[in-house]
């Protein structure tokens, strides 16, 4: 694209263009802002404070506690297997530290999806919380992993508090099955350990690679993106400057709801430590009522979160009666924040939903929308020092929606290019060359940009319905039923037909019992064109969905 059209939209203090080189790395951004804030909290979980200092000192224990094992050097692979515990960012920033390379590993895989992830990132150590350690038992022989490190849940926490947390998960709740690893390490031993021992600063490019970020695991053979501490460095100065407009250094509060081992709150999290802030982690979000009264304890300033997430604190009680009064900003990514959604959530805090919009390919972030703007269905302007263009299936640039004629010769695959592009996929040279084209990402998303320069998402490629001959997209027939009264929240998808190719489902839970497939039909035909009205309707208790909140599309079509 010529000209990037969208930054005469910028508002004034957001610069074109940012400085992906002020940090050498990751753990030079940390260890000067630990510095700066050392006496501030920086991680708070289950009831206990984390200041810079001790993260800083902790970090450092379990950098050189990695360094001295046997057979460990620069550029190993680190898998970490966790929710959000204050554990977490000790083991982030320690493994960065020491030199080598974060693997996020989701703590509900199964047996195979841990292995295939083990196995093609060679990763020779992993730092996992017990719960989850029997699932390691029945693959680790099979993989490359020669050092375990596992931890409890309030490993953390101060005595008694620490005993008592272990003890109710471990023998109250039956939360820890029974495992047996030979060798391993507790978390707590190998600080000790590593307090003991020497840290060696390691020289560390920019380019060298930070995180393998595995992506693609709903619907086939997870990849493993490589990012670059300069990759996530870029997006932490790109989003920064979009947001940051009203922070104060030492000040804000930020509620992380949303699983640390996923980029969208890893980064996010990352992003605000540099002005000094406090992250409230929440272990475990499905725990709506435990969630409020988290929130209710904190006069916060700053949430993300997915628009599932949204929709159900919206139906949670006593969500209404939390304070909003510090509320500045609310991000919403990982899916499509829907109106009906978005204008509630308004309603009660009085603050808006900022769509954003990215990939674990981007270290996430591409697109947002500017802070304080009403729900427009787009996701927003590209970020600073990022390019967007649509592009058809031949890869020829697409023209800009102006508003008239015919929106389908204006849609086609969203492509991006930014300093917080990954350089490729690990070991996957095929998917690599599919994925990244002359510098663009190729996202896999499809939709259109307006002549302001916003980006519109209509939905994933792979999603896409293809009914008698005619594109349909279940976003959009989600927006219009989740907008029904009687619905708490629905999943569309395509299911094969004979007589059309593809027909439309729609799987949805009731707010309102009384909700019939008719009610539904009846309301899609008020707001929709025919062939985009589904055929088959089904009512749940639950939809299927990732730990963040997506719904896994996959399991709807076969219900």
């Amino acid at each position: 694209m010529a000209t990037k059209i969208w930054l005469d939209n910028y508002p004034s203090g957001v610069p074109a263009e940012i400085d992906p080189d002020i940090y050498e790395s990751i753990p030079d951004m940390f260890e000067k802002t630990a510095a700066k804030f050392s006496g501030r909290p920086a991680f708070h979980n289950l009831g206990h404070t984390q200041s810079y200092a001790e993260v800083e000192r902790l970090s450092r224990n379990f950098a050189a506690y990695l360094q001295g094992l046997p057979g460990m050097r620069k550029g190993d692979r680190v898998a970490v297997m966790s929710p959000n515990l204050l554990q977490y960012p000790v083991a982030l920033f320690g493994i960065l530290r020491a030199g080598m390379v974060l693997v996020n590993v989701n703590p509900l895989y199964t047996g195979r999806e841990l292995e295939h992830q083990l196995k093609d990132s060679g990763a020779k150590a992993i730092v996992i919380v017990e719960n989850f350690a029997s699932v390691l038992e029945q693959v680790i022989e099979r993989t490359q992993v020669e050092h375990v490190v596992t931890t409890q849940v309030g490993d953390m926490l101060p005595v008694p508090k620490r005993w008592i947390v272990n003890f109710v998960a471990k023998k109250v709740k039956k939360m820890v099955p029974a495992w047996r690893i030979e060798g391993a390490v507790s978390f707590r031993n190998a600080l000790d350990d590593g307090a003991s021992k020497e840290f060696r600063a390691v020289e560390m490019a920019s380019e060298d690679v930070a995180l393998l970020q595995y992506t693609g695991g709903t619907t086939g053979v997870s990849k493993g993106a490589m990012l670059t501490h300069r990759n996530i460095l870029a997006n932490l100065a790109q989003t920064g400057v979009w947001i940051s407009e009203s922070f104060e250094e030492g000040a804000e509060i930020v509620v992380a709801p949303l699983p640390l081992y996923h980029i969208f709150c890893l980064t996010s999290t990352l992003s605000f430590m540099r002005w000094g802030s406090l992250s409230v982690l929440i272990s475990n979000p499905r725990d709506l009522p435990g969630l409020v009264k988290e929130l209710g304890q904190w006069k916060f300033s700053v949430m993300t979160g997915v628009n599932t997430l949204f929709n159900a604190l919206l139906h949670a009680p006593g969500f209404e009666s939390v304070d909003f009064g510090a509320l500045k900003v609310v991000v919403g990514g990982g899916a499509a924040v829907q109106k009906s959604v978005s204008e509630r959530w308004k309603a009660t805090t009085g603050t808006y939903i900022s769509e954003a919009y990215g990939l674990t390919e981007s270290s996430p972030g591409l697109c947002g929308n500017l802070l304080e703007t009403p729900w427009n269905g787009s996701v927003g302007y590209p970020l600073p020092s990022t390019e967007v263009s649509i592009r058809d299936a031949d890869f020829n640039e697409l023209p800009v929606w102006t508003g008239e004629g015919d929106i389908e010769a204006h849609t086609g695959e969203v492509c991006a290019r930014g300093p917080q592009v990954m350089v490729g996929y690990w070991n996957n040279a095929e998917e690599t060359a599919n994925t990244l084209r002359d510098g663009w990402l190729k996202t896999g998303d499809v939709g259109h940009m307006d002549e302001e320069g916003r980006v519109t998402i209509t939905d994933r490629k792979k999603d896409m319905i293809v009914r008698s001959g005619f594109n349909v997209y279940p976003a959009e027939i989600e927006e219009v039923i989740a907008a029904h009264p009687g619905v708490l929240e629905c999943g569309v998808v395509g299911v094969p037909d004979e007589k059309s190719g593809e027909t439309v489902r729609a799987v949805i839970v009731k707010k309102e019992p009384g909700l019939t497939k008719e009610d539904i039909i009846e309301h899609c035909r008020a707001n929709l064109t025919g062939y985009k009205i589904p055929q088959d309707v089904l009512f749940r208790d639950e939809l299927p969905k990732t730990p963040v909140g997506k719904i896994l599309r996959r399991k709807l079509r076969d219900m």
